[in-house]
């Protein structure tokens, strides 16, 4: 299996993570700045850069599984990505995974404050790595 890529959609910022080349474990890539722009561009490039073979990305869910106004957004820009990227684009069910993230951030010892940088990140790879394991 070659590597995949996964998103953490956000209002300022786009968490990104990638796997191995096993692809079996996902590893934190960068952070992209919303306001900056060239969002899907950047994931582009990422993706080409990186050969994968599939983007990831976080589907906003209620905690009752429905889909609310976020998931709308996240549509869209799926549907962008996928008809611009040259490998399948997946939604993924990414339900609690910042309160994941801040939590895995603290027990590694970081301060609330230390964590934006990182935490849309750190979305990301848990995003990446639940999809990776139901891929076995």
């Amino acid at each position: 299996m070659k590597r995949a890529l996964a998103i953490d959609l956000g209002e300022a910022r786009v968490g990104v993570a990638v796997s191995d080349e096993l692809g079996m474990l996902a590893h934190p890539l960068e952070t992209i700045q919303v306001r900056a722009g060239g969002v899907r561009e950047r994931i582009l490039v990422l993706a080409k850069e990186k050969n994968v073979e599939a983007i990831v990305v976080g589907m906003p869910r209620n905690m009752d599984g429905s889909f609310g106004p976020a998931a709308l957004k996240a549509r869209e820009f799926i549907a962008e990505l996928a008809a611009a990227a040259p490998c399948p684009v997946i939604p993924w069910d990414e339900r609690l995974t910042t309160v994941s993230a801040q939590r895995s951030l603290q027990e590694a010892g970081r301060k609330a404050r230390d964590q934006k940088s990182i935490i849309d990140q750190v979305a990301a790879q848990i995003i990446l790595q639940g999809w990776l394991d139901s891929q076995v």
